[in-house]
């Protein structure tokens, strides 16, 4: 049966890494204990602000079996973003996540695919959730067509939630579209819609959205879950998010989780992404501190 519990805020986590481009299993299960600690109900592992097309099967299992030897409670607290093109590949990291016994699947699209019809979209995610059979649960459809180019429109949510609906626990909605949100949120009372853009939480969540899986998080989780939470919007949140916008968000993230932790081994990106460079990042710290100094 799919868990119906409001997800609340979940970090979506961004990923250290050793010199030599391994992930920094220590550094990684820090941080997460963090988010938990100041405001997060749970974690989102390899999602997009975790680098998640670039981490592998083996690595996502490692990085689990780690967390689970670390205390966390996989079941209530972990989310495992899945990025994959092919079935195949999409059900053994799946699979993977279910083992640990997961919390819940954070599902992207084909991302390769462009030009792909509903049809054909429906039919992928059909052939995905048939192959796992009885072990398919929890999941979260994960719409975020900048990234994926791929989008997972209300249509196609219906016709998913129909064929599944012990399947398919609700949608992360990462367009920055409100109108999109909006439409999921009339359509949909019965799944768990959540918000990907911070600016927009708080109306999504009073129209009655049951939380976000964020990148903002990873840096002010206490902010976040009033938001989350309460629906109670924070206009510091809105000028943050703006300040990490004027640079790629995956590399200003870590520039920030550098500065807070004073480890700079969370500046190093997997390629083919590039670090942030030393003077773009001493702006934005500087810029973030300005923000949060003003409160």
């Amino acid at each position: 049966m799919t868990n119906k519990t409001r997800m609340g805020l979940s970090c979506a986590l961004s990923t250290p890494f050793n010199k030599d481009g391994t992930i920094d299993l220590h550094a990684f299960s820090e941080h997460a204990a963090w988010t938990l600690t100041h405001g997060c109900d749970g974690v989102t592992v390899f999602g997009t602000t975790g680098e998640g097309a670039s981490i592998s099967t083996r690595e996502r299992a490692n990085t689990l079996s780690y967390m689970q030897g670390a205390g966390f409670d996989l079941g209530t607290q972990v989310t495992l973003g899945i990025a994959a093109a092919t079935i195949e590949e999409t059900v053994e990291q799946m699979h993977i996540g279910y083992q640990a016994g997961c919390r819940a699947i954070l599902l992207a699209p084909p991302f390769y695919f462009p030009n792909a019809s509903e049809d054909g979209l429906f039919y992928w995610y059909a052939s995905v959730i048939e192959s796992l059979g009885g072990e398919a649960r929890d999941i979260l459809l994960y719409h975020i067509p900048s990234m994926t180019r791929v989008g997972v429109y209300p249509s196609l949510v219906y016709r998913l939630k129909k064929a599944f609906p012990k399947v398919i626990l609700g949608v992360k909605d990462s367009s920055g579209n409100g109108e999109n949100t909006a439409q999921l949120l009339a359509e949909n009372k019965d799944l768990q819609i959540l918000v990907g853009d911070e600016r927009q939480l708080a109306k999504a969540v009073r129209n009655g959205a049951a939380g976000s899986i964020c990148g903002i998080a990873n840096l002010c989780p206490a902010e976040m879950r009033t938001i989350a939470h309460k629906g109670r919007d924070n206009k510091l949140i809105h000028h943050a998010v703006d300040a990490v916008l004027v640079y790629d968000f995956m590399p200003a993230i870590k520039a920030l989780l550098a500065h807070r932790t004073g480890y700079q081994g969370w500046m190093r990106m997997r390629p083919p992404l590039s670090d942030m460079a030393t003077r773009d990042a001493r702006k934005l710290v500087n810029a973030f501190e300005a923000i949060f100094a003003s409160e």
